[in-house]
């Protein structure tokens, strides 16, 4: 007999910079979600899907679940997070090894009772003394009824093909929902302003990332030639220059990255031209919020 197809939603959830979007683009493959040092790059819901003969996992990376700072971005993504939580049929969590305190355990307390919650101790690489992991993974044990806990490193693929095989179990028996060759459910117009806004923030210092964001005015396709044009929309007035550097070096330096990528996600050639404008206050401004695709 032939096993049944399994399709599901995972919602991959944990606090800010534990690897939530290094695991999801580890799992499909692909770059489907950007990432950098700083905590919160992840403001959206994405997608990431991987198909295999007996599976299809729907890969949901949800933003940091954020504690400490209430304006109004914030509780966008934390309803986003909240929202999915609800909404799939496997949760993962993720948390770094060798570190768990109270921000791990708030997020714990939002897991619902009444499906299962995998368990991915990311970053055991970095792990100094391995003898440390079990005692470790006994301690984070009592915290919550974990139908299982899977140690893995996103960084270097460690581990992750256990953590499909765990989750596979947990999937319901249902076809397909996306083509075999899909990775994501986002537009590509969506995946341009992330792959910008990804180059901002590895680029720029510590506090500009969180005033920015990224619009795409247009984006048109001639065969295989994209023409994106997109906006980068700061907060305040100072920003505009240090974002744009020197002659401008910075910025069309940060452009390139993004433009290259871009190629390699696409499959074509993209002509890419970039400006900056000033929106203060739109990272407090739920309406301005909305029409940036925060909602």
């Amino acid at each position: 007999m032939t096993a049944a197809f399994r399709t599901g939603t995972l919602a991959v959830v944990g606090q800010p910079n534990v690897g939530k979007s290094t695991l999801v683009n580890r799992l499909v493959g692909q770059k489907v979600s950007i990432t950098s040092r700083k905590p919160q790059t992840t403001r959206h819901r994405i997608s990431g899907i991987l198909t295999t003969p007996g599976c299809q996992y729907i890969f949901v990376d949800t933003p940091g679940f954020q504690t400490r700072h209430p304006g109004a971005l914030n509780r966008v993504m934390n309803r986003n997070v909240t929202q999915a939580l609800s909404e799939v049929d496997v949760i993962i969590c993720v948390i770094e090894a060798g570190r768990f305190g109270p921000a791990d355990l708030a997020i714990i307390k939002l897991l619902p009772p009444d499906r299962p919650v995998l368990l991915a101790i990311n970053k055991i690489d970095r792990l100094a003394d391995k003898a440390r992991l079990l005692p470790f993974i006994a301690q984070v044990a009592k915290a919550f009824a974990f139908a299982e806990i899977v140690p893995l490193s996103a960084e270097k693929g460690d581990g992750v093909d256990d953590l499909l095989q765990t989750a596979a179990k947990y999937l319901p028996e249902a076809p397909a929902l996306f083509d075999a060759d899909d990775i994501t459910d986002r537009s590509e117009r969506f995946l341009a302003a992330e792959l910008l806004r990804e180059k901002l923030f590895r680029n720029l210092g510590e506090e500009l990332p969180y005033g920015l964001a990224v619009e795409i005015e247009r984006f048109e396709q001639e065969g295989k030639l994209r023409r994106i044009f997109a906006a980068i929309i700061v907060d305040k007035p100072a920003y505009k220059a240090m974002i744009i550097g020197r002659g401008g070096e910075k910025l069309k330096t940060m452009s390139s990255d993004a433009r290259r990528d871009m190629e390699q996600l696409f499959g074509g050639p993209v002509y890419l031209e970039t400006w900056v404008k000033v929106k203060s206050g739109w990272a407090d401004d739920e309406r301005a919020l909305k029409s940036l695709g925060y909602e």
